[in-house]
């Protein structure tokens, strides 16, 4: 099965389900979170909630890279979804997606300090380290001078 979406100057070819799709067992759980516990929902509303999903992010990714191509610009941001939400008519949803957004910068901000313990690891204090940094920032220098009294 073969489907083209097409949004302006963006398509969208969907030859193969399995190349775009939502976990089910992740659906399953947001599902099974939002219902009451005496509440089930069937596998085939399971599924068709699933494709909505889907779908509801290719149109919103579509309408987002048209904004983008419109701005010049070649990332799809934030404000691209924002503006793709309220030009679709999900304005609604903005608010939201915006405090969605902040907290997961906020929660981006108190990890990335993790990354830097690789120094920490090394069991080099950092003087050590800023010395070393130092001599080779030094080795540079000399280096580049050479280079270019060669060059004259």
């Amino acid at each position: 099965v073969v489907s083209t979406q097409s949004t302006g100057n963006f398509s969208l070819d969907m030859t193969d389900k399995e190349d775009v799709s939502l976990p089910k067992v992740t659906v399953s759980k947001f599902i099974k979170d939002l219902l009451p516990q005496d509440i089930k929902c069937a596998n085939d509303t399971r599924d068709v909630i699933l494709e909505c999903c889907v779908e509801f992010i290719h149109l919103i990714s579509a309408e987002a890279n048209e904004i983008c191509n419109r701005e010049n610009k070649k990332t799809i941001a934030a404000e691209h979804i924002l503006k793709a939400l309220k030009e679709l008519g999900f304005g609604d949803y903005c608010q939201e997606v915006t405090e969605v957004y902040d907290q997961h910068k906020v929660e981006a901000l108190q990890e990335k300090p993790k990354a830097n313990r690789k120094l920490e690891n090394l069991g080099i204090p950092q003087e050590e380290l800023l010395k070393e940094q130092q001599r080779l920032f030094e080795k540079a220098k000399t280096a580049l001078s050479r280079s270019q009294e060669i060059d004259l």
